[in-house]
């Protein structure tokens, strides 16, 4: 996938004045069909329909009533799923070495929620994770659902890493990466593996769609290896491509209904 010019990572979020999120006063009250509107459901025109029809409840209890409004922090649900009303964010990060893939952690010295701005007007999460040392392409967003869809095991998604190993790989071990790898509790297989450089054997491309913990680095040590760096370039269809080290953006639009649509493997 195509990616645009990167940005500063001292460049902030900013948010409309329709925007709300969980920064903000919990008591602010808005018109029931904005709230539906602002956590992406539809439109409000849409919101009011939803609303008619009986398909809203706030706190427990069906409302039906045109004008109804509600609290920032009043829970809101349609079909039973709870709604929120932040504006939706999506950030492609480019991380690098030394930060830790958390939004806070008091023994890490670095996050990747400082790259981003501690300004943010939304709570952002990574979605997944990528080791301390572990660099390259990471998705951040408080799209809970899609960050369910993209991280969990029954809905794997390509990923491919750049892997330099401490010797020469050779091809009979990048067979057995295709055709399985036990790692401990399970065997887990590469869908390619080649040569990322044709001139050091010692550099390799692996891509996966195994979501398990550290599975690069459990497949090169079961094979008598060791990983000396990782870089993950590609992740669900996004790629850090003119996004140097630290350096972040937001997604196109096209890019965020490619990943809601499910149309990247």
């Amino acid at each position: 996938m195509q990616s645009g010019k990167g940005i500063k990572n001292k460049k902030n979020i900013k948010c409309n004045s329709d925007t709300y999120s969980k920064k903000s006063e919990p008591g602010k009250v808005l018109r029931l069909n904005r709230f539906i509107a602002n956590s992406g459901v539809c439109s409000r025109r849409k919101a009011d329909e939803l609303i008619i029809k009986g398909l809203i409840t706030v706190n427990g209890k069906v409302v039906r009533e045109l004008g109804s409004k509600v609290r920032i922090d009043d829970d809101v649900r349609y079909r039973n799923r709870k709604l929120s009303p932040e504006k939706k964010v999506y950030i492609i990060l480019n991380k690098p070495k030394g930060y830790v893939t958390t939004t806070s952690d008091p023994h890490a010295d670095k996050t990747v929620m400082q790259l981003i701005g501690s300004k943010s007007d939304v709570r952002l999460w990574p979605v997944g994770r990528l080791d301390k040392n572990t660099t390259g392409v990471m998705l951040l967003t408080n799209d809970g659902e899609l960050a369910k869809r993209l991280t969990h095991p029954s809905f794997e998604k390509k990923k491919v890493y750049h892997v330099y190993l401490n010797k020469d790989v050779t091809k009979s071990d990048m067979e057995a990466m295709v055709k399985g790898v036990d790692i401990g509790d399970k065997t887990v297989a590469a869908d390619a593996v080649a040569y990322a450089d044709t001139n050091d054997k010692s550099q390799v491309g692996v891509e996966i769609h195994s979501g398990e913990n550290r599975v690069i680095k459990r497949m090169f040590e079961n094979l008598g290896y060791k990983v000396l760096k990782l870089d993950r370039v590609y992740f669900a269809g996004l790629t850090k491509k003119n996004l140097t080290r630290g350096e972040w953006r937001y997604l196109t639009q096209k890019e965020i209904t490619m990943l809601k649509r499910g149309a990247y493997n």
